[in-house]
């Protein structure tokens, strides 16, 4: 029997901070409208909700099995495509969430590690969008707000999942922070991530090159 093609999961947010739109859902129903590859592509759009965030995300990753997962969300002081390194085992907000939550020096997960590493070969698309002429950066936190808490239980997921659940691949997990709309119009931004998805789909090794800060 052939071999089903993968699932690949991608979640933007609805939105926040009395915003009348996201592009961060905007530009994942982008990509979906232009989804051209044989694999699945299952996009959703999350609650900016610490509590809820992250047991939908849970529940698509059970129900959807992805091979590949990855978040998107909006960094408003950003100027660029921010491919996530790392997500950090802390909720501290600067602003209540859609619900009204504000928690401060919480745990995303109890138990859990200090900090989950991003499965996104970050150094290679980070490539691939230079090439394509839109702006990347590599960025070592996700912050401490629900995009955080997101790419934390994407990270816990990739960690915890067989591979052979899978049918064999490894399981790849990031996070994307989108600048706003009249940073980077909604279209760069769906373009930017189906070549995150692309690479990611690709399974080629992250590229061995330095990308460190000395700051």
């Amino acid at each position: 029997m052939p071999q089903r093609p993968p699932t690949v999961l991608l979640t933007g947010f609805e939105p926040f901070d009395d915003a009348s739109s996201n592009p961060s859902i905007d530009a994942v129903r982008l990509v979906a409208t232009a989804w051209d590859r044989e694999e699945e592509l299952v996009v959703a759009e999350l609650p900016v909700a610490y509590g809820r965030a992250g047991e939908q995300l849970e529940e698509l990753l059970r129900v959807h099995r992805p091979a590949v997962a990855v978040g998107v969300g909006l960094a408003g002081g950003r100027r660029t495509v921010s491919l996530e390194r790392l997500a950090v085992n802390l909720r501290d907000a600067r602003i209540p969430d859609n619900d009204g939550a504000q928690p401060v020096d919480e745990p995303v997960l109890e138990d859990g590690p200090a900090a989950r590493w991003m499965s996104l070969p970050v150094k290679r698309i980070a490539s691939a969008l230079a090439g394509a002429g839109i702006p990347a950066e590599l960025s070592m936190t996700a912050g401490t707000y629900v995009c955080n808490t997101v790419a934390y239980h994407l990270g816990t997921w990739a960690a915890s999942v067989s591979s052979v659940s899978l049918g064999g691949r490894p399981p790849c997990a990031g996070f994307v922070h989108v600048p706003p709309a009249d940073v980077l119009g909604v279209s760069v931004l769906a373009s930017g991530l189906r070549l995150v998805l692309d690479v990611a789909l690709a399974g080629e090794p992250e590229l061995a090159i330095p990308a460190g800060s000395t700051s």
